[in-house]
């Protein structure tokens, strides 16, 4: 019986170490793919970074370009509206020629007629 149970214990321990085995295989298994997937998170973070930083450089260059398109059409609306002015100013400069020429041409006509 002491022979049996000895081989008994000595199976249990056999069985107790493959199982210890396939648990240590297992282990390492699970920490290879956590690894695996980590790396692969940390890579899928660095591209969502680099992504994230190309668009808001390209962001930056189209609101850049903005501010430069509505300063430009500011000044060139500023330009208008004193060309406006300008033009206004002449109108009413040829208005009041052509109403003395006029004038004069009337009287020219009244001192010929008589």
């Amino acid at each position: 019986q002491l022979h049996l149970m000895t081989s008994e214990k000595n199976e249990l321990a056999r069985s107790l170490e493959m199982v210890q085995n396939q648990l240590q295989e297992k282990e390492s298994e699970i920490k290879r793919e956590i690894s695996e997937y980590k790396d692969r998170l940390l890579e899928e973070e660095r591209a969502h970074q680099d992504a994230l930083t190309e668009t808001n450089r390209k962001n930056k260059e189209e609101i850049e370009a903005c501010h430069e398109k509505i300063s430009s059409l500011e000044h060139f609306i500023s330009s208008q509206k004193l060309e406006i002015e300008h033009l206004k100013s002449n109108k009413e400069q040829l208005n009041n020629s052509l109403k003395e020429a006029n004038q004069a041409l009337g009287e020219l006509l009244k001192t010929k007629v008589r």
